[in-house]
């Protein structure tokens, strides 16, 4: 898989997250792995920063529930409308996973 591929694989898995659920950088890093011979989560933040805008950007956060970093106010906002479960300042992540295995 190209970088560029890598991109797009990246923008339509998070296209897939449906509304209220969310994935961390790592899971959408691990779910990508197996095709694209990648496994970074600092890269999938990297491309959600460069290219996100289009997507859904507010599902993906951190492992430990944390908000996109800069986006927290919008992010929450966004969260809270959809219904999405959240804990503290960030989501909890317990109840909003998402992995592409259980389909929408």
């Amino acid at each position: 898989m190209t970088p560029d591929e890598y991109v797009e694989a990246v923008l339509d898995l998070v296209e897939r997250i449906p509304p209220g659920r969310v994935m961390s950088y790592g899971g959408v890093a691990d779910a990508l792995a197996a095709r694209s011979g990648r496994a970074s989560a600092r890269l999938v933040g990297a491309i959600m920063a460069r290219h996100g805008g289009g997507v859904p950007w507010h599902r993906v956060v951190t492992a430990a529930g944390r908000l996109p970093p800069g986006h927290e106010r919008e992010a929450r906002a966004r969260l809270r409308e959809e219904g999405t479960p959240l804990r503290g300042v960030g989501v909890d992540i317990a109840a909003a996973a998402w992995s592409p295995e259980q389909g929408m």
